[in-house]
């Protein structure tokens, strides 16, 4: 098994991506620990469950601390936890820019500055982040979740190096357009949500859209040992999106 005796938190553990990792780390030995905001879909995700705002600093520091308190260590960090809340330039309202970076942006940094200091302690870890191919393609009408994914990517280059000497690796997954509930709220936000859909998956090269357990694969790679000369990296899981 890829992780076996891993102690794994993930946030946004209760739906796609996040939840087809938190499924597969457990499957591959990781002890998961399982944060969401839906107290209801988090049931039965992981050995542990918190039902947490990931941007709030109190919460996130103290359910590291009972993590630790529990299992003694800290061996992967993937933080899934994201929102999409579309808006073009002129469009985005001030408070959906804000809660948009405060869930993808914030909510990353703070769960990355709080399991760290165990990390450092026992001179191993690996954090997987969550980006996007819009970080690197860009699209119209999503304006502030493409600005925060790009956010993420340079975030994460800088922690790792910060890190890289430390044990700790930090690398960030780039799914595609993705089969999850996320997606499907971002297409019906179109005024013909079919075609939205078919001119996403039209710029896949792959002619098609992701299953979240693809990039789990991918993130499940990243938090794994098989992974160890790797940091600062990006690992596209985008069916050719970006290199089309």
């Amino acid at each position: 098994m890829r992780l076996q005796g891993k102690v794994a938190i993930i946030t946004g553990a209760a739906s796609g991506i996040g939840l087809a990792s938190a499924e597969l780390f457990a499957a591959e030995g990781a002890h998961v620990v399982a944060v969401d905001r839906d107290a209801a879909a988090l049931k039965g995700v992981g050995e542990r469950g918190y039902a947490a705002d990931v941007t709030d600093w109190a919460v996130t520091e103290q359910t590291v601390a009972d993590v630790l308190a529990h299992y003694g260590k800290i061996d992967v960090l993937m933080t899934s936890a994201g929102v999409s809340l579309g808006g073009d330039t002129l469009t985005t309202t001030f408070a959906n820019w804000d809660r948009v970076f405060a869930v993808n942006v914030k909510g990353t940094y703070l769960w990355i500055r709080a399991v760290v200091p165990a990390m450092l302690k026992r001179g191993a870890g690996s954090i997987v982040t969550v980006a996007s191919q819009l970080a690197f393609s860009g699209a119209p009408g999503n304006t502030a979740y493409v600005a925060s994914k790009g956010a993420i990517v340079s975030m994460t280059r800088s922690i790792a190096v910060e890190f890289a000497k430390a044990g700790i690796r930090v690398n960030a997954l780039v799914p595609g357009a993705t089969e999850t509930p996320l997606m499907n709220r971002s297409a019906d936000r179109q005024p013909d949500p079919q075609a939205a859909r078919a001119t996403r998956r039209a710029r896949h090269a792959m002619g098609r859209f992701g299953a979240a357990i693809e990039s789990a694969y991918g993130a499940l790679y990243l938090a794994s040992d098989e992974s160890s000369f790797t940091t600062g990296a990006e690992l596209k899981v985008d069916g050719g999106w970006i290199a089309a």
